[in-house]
């Protein structure tokens, strides 16, 4: 699976939490659908659940509840869940993805020009499969970082209206994560 190509596709990705929204999520016209927030005792159920509509599942591994992001930790995730995708802030996660060769998207929080250097740095040094750049409403960051690297971008984070979704579009972003159900369809 190439993400360039699924978000070329479907531009909008729901995002779920636990198992809210997850009807609408399974009924949507996106093949690509993130978890966010989970737990152990659901996290199984909710992939297997996205995977029977067909759907293309990214984990986000960091937010499952009652899981360490050790290597066990995300080892077993990889192998008990179905998952097509990790998604996480963590260097050593991406790094056990790709050992694994899960294609795995790297979030980071961009608050100042002290992360923005940072994110190049990680992302060059990292090489995940795309970048979720947060809060999603910064075209110009995300303008600033399509134009430094190859890497599909993803902008999530505060991403409330129609606008937020054409804004990062325009800016650069391949794909938009949103848990507003709403904009799902845009």
């Amino acid at each position: 699976m190439k993400i360039r190509e699924v978000l070329e596709r479907n531009p909008v990705i729901p995002a779920v939490k636990n198992d809210t929204y997850l009807e609408e999520a399974k009924n949507s016209s996106s093949e690509i659908v993130f978890v966010i927030i989970s737990n152990l005792l659901n996290i199984t159920d909710i992939v297997a659940e996205l995977k029977k509509a067909g759907k293309i599942v990214f984990v986000h591994v960091d937010m499952i509840e009652g899981l360490s992001s050790s290597a066990y930790g995300v080892e077993y995730i990889i192998k008990n869940t179905g998952l097509d995708g990790i998604i996480t802030t963590k260097h050593n996660v991406v790094s056990l993805a790709n050992k694994n060769e899960i294609p795995v998207i790297q979030r980071f929080f961009i608050l100042d020009s002290f992360s923005f250097k940072n994110t190049i740095a990680h992302i060059r040094e990292n090489k995940p499969s795309a970048v979720e750049i947060l809060p999603g409403i910064m075209p110009k960051i995300i303008k600033k970082i399509k134009n430094i690297l190859n890497v599909p971008i993803i902008a999530g984070g505060l991403i409330d209206e129609k606008e937020d979704v054409i804004n990062a579009l325009k800016a650069g972003a391949e794909g938009i994560s949103t848990t507003d159900k709403n904009l799902w369809e845009s």
